[in-house]
């Protein structure tokens, strides 16, 4: 397919969205109609404003603070992480200075992010399977609840900007299936969708430790983290006198399972090449971007700064995720801000047949998505991905143990 049209100023906020509209919105979960802004604006310009502004003194104390949102001690910087416009040593450096509790605990969360990373880098499509126990199964109406304020109000933050705290997305999956039994892969479709962080390794770890599949230790969600978090939202509620979570989920974690990917070792495939590992190095004639590595720092990107760059919107999968508008208008605005600098071609189709008869250098991404992608492209320069901590081959049976033998 030929060149989609350039993409407007990435400070035109509604020339971007119509055009993501235009020419993507039928690949959209709202339809082309529906398509808007999420509550991140994206690009490299965004993600510098985010991170010159990122303090996370108070951070441990007020992370879990849902409302009011000004409050909320969460840095927001997340959407930006997935996506490479900032990447995790980068973060872990500028929050040097913070006060030692608040540093410790930020660190910590940005070392189960990189842990996510290396169970899906090596299990790949199996983290879809319970890493350790089944997760529980009660017999209960899943629509027996009515319409509760707090749910309410994750849902709708979630569809109209695409970004929650991490107290309120436990949640959403605890309501989902430690206390209705839904099945948590549906829930975790239902994230990935729309969070404009949304990443299969983040999110399915989230999901697997919140339910108990990934620990056995399954996390209640009732009335009490409401009132303790938002206590306007159970003031608002018109279920108020009549709680339907007033107590703890009945819901006991799932029997062990034998054959779980990270017990016997699954590999998907190599982790990919590590920071000193050499290049890759033919001539390439262009600099692919994928949707993991789109900042400035991308790796090929700066070794090549006078080579065009190339980004495929890949239309079978995106057909397949239907993701929310929001997420491609992320993608979009990421886009539009890199052609302020670099000369940048977009397109839409078959990642192989878009890019046939191109040389391309491009940085590892430790998905399967690249994995499948990058063997149908000829690629002449493969740069390391930034690891945190680059993989070995130390058991990933949990974070904790993982933890121990880090570096960091």
């Amino acid at each position: 397919m030929p060149a989609l049209p350039a993409l407007p100023a990435p400070a035109d906020t509604d020339a971007v969205v119509a055009w993501v509209a235009q020419h993507l919105g039928d690949l959209t979960w709202e339809g082309p109609d529906d398509v808007r802004p999420g509550g991140h604006r994206g690009g490299q310009t965004a993600a510098d404003v985010a991170l010159a502004g990122l303090d996370v003194s108070g951070y441990a104390r007020t992370r879990s603070n849902v409302l009011p949102v000004e409050r909320q001690g969460a840095s927001r910087v997340s959407p930006y992480l997935t996506h490479g416009l900032l990447d995790l040593p980068t973060v872990w450096d500028a929050v040097g200075d913070a006060p030692s509790g608040d540093r410790r605990t930020y660190r910590d969360e940005l070392l189960w992010q990189e842990y996510a990373r290396h169970v899906y880098a090596r299990i790949g499509p199996a983290m879809r399977e319970p890493l350790r126990r089944e997760p529980p199964h009660p017999d209960v109406d899943p629509d027996g609840d009515g319409r509760m304020a707090c749910i309410d109000w994750v849902q709708e933050r979630l569809e109209q900007d695409g970004w929650l705290v991490n107290q309120v997305r436990m949640w959403w999956a605890s309501h989902w299936t430690v206390r209705h039994g839904r099945d948590w892969r549906d829930g975790e479709d239902h994230f990935y969708r729309h969070l404009l962080d949304g990443s299969r390794a983040a999110d399915r770890l989230g999901w697997q430790w919140t339910i108990g599949a990934g620990t056995g230790k399954p996390y209640g969600f009732s009335r009490w983290q409401v009132e303790k978090r938002a206590p306007q939202l159970c003031r608002s509620c018109a279920l108020s006198e009549a709680c339907p979570i007033q107590d703890w989920p009945d819901a006991d974690p799932g029997p062990t399972v034998e054959h779980a990917p990270v017990r016997i070792g699954h590999a998907a495939g190599a982790p990919g090449p590590g920071p000193d590992a050499p290049v890759l190095e033919r001539d390439p004639s262009a600099v692919w971007l994928t949707p993991e590595s789109m900042g400035d720092a991308d790796p090929a990107l700066e070794a090549h700064p006078d080579l065009p760059v190339v980004y495929v919107f890949d239309e079978p999968k995106l057909a397949e995720l239907r993701w929310s508008g929001k997420r491609l208008v992320f993608l979009a605005e990421t886009l539009a801000d890199l052609a302020t600098r670099r000369d940048v071609e977009v397109r839409r189709g078959v990642v192989g047949d878009e890019l046939a008869g191109r040389s391309v250098a491009v940085t590892f991404a430790p998905v399967p998505w690249f994995t499948r992608r990058s063997a149908d492209v000829d690629v002449a320069a493969l740069h390391p991905w930034q690891w945190l901590e680059r993989p070995t081959s130390q058991r990933l049976t949990s974070y904790s143990a993982w933890r121990k033998g880090v570096r960091r």
